[in-house]
């Protein structure tokens, strides 16, 4: 049963229905009022749950309660959805030691949260010849954070960058 809005009650066009009580037993096809009449007797609503079906299946239950639990059931869901966000460090082909440090710092810090990392390196004027001082650092940034990360993406040169993506590891 999906977000759509049900059909019940009077709002059902069917002359006939596949009816389903209320404990989930078949009570065979029956005719649109004998079934309304059915479900008034009992206090509860007649719902089309399958208004694609030859003959349409109704069942009989009570739709506030069955519209309570199915939001109840969508927002437990969503709880338990996490949103990986990619978060950039960016770094130069010329980067100090304690500059190092301090960006592996934030790199651990990001994958301890479950978030990817995006390592760029960006080449100013003659750099760019020396593309593989940019992939050194990029390969020893990930030799540090191996046991927290796999590589999603390989150093690669987009223009005057070198892109390189690290996920977190799957516990």
């Amino acid at each position: 049963m999906s977000k759509e809005q049900h059909q019940v009650n009077e709002a059902i066009r069917a002359r006939e229905v596949r009816l389903i009580g209320p404990s989930g037993d078949q009570l065979g096809i029956k005719p649109l009022k004998e079934a309304l009449k059915l479900a008034q007797e009992q206090n509860l609503d007649l719902v089309n749950v399958a208004p694609q079906a030859k003959p349409p299946v109704c069942r009989i239950m009570d739709y506030g309660k069955f519209r309570y639990e199915q939001s109840k059931r969508e927002k437990e869901a969503r709880k338990k959805q996490k949103i990986i966000q990619v978060k950039e460090v960016r770094l130069s082909p010329t980067i100090d030691e304690n500059d190092v440090r301090t960006k592996l710092k934030n790199v651990k810090k990001f994958l301890e949260k479950g978030d990817k990392v995006k390592l760029t390196i960006r080449f100013r004027g003659r750099e760019i010849t020396h593309q593989e001082i940019g992939r050194r650092v990029l390969d020893r940034m990930a030799n540090e954070v191996k046991d927290l990360s796999d590589i999603e993406r390989q150093p690669k040169v987009e223009g005057r960058q070198m892109i390189m993506i690290l996920t977190p590891k799957q516990q």
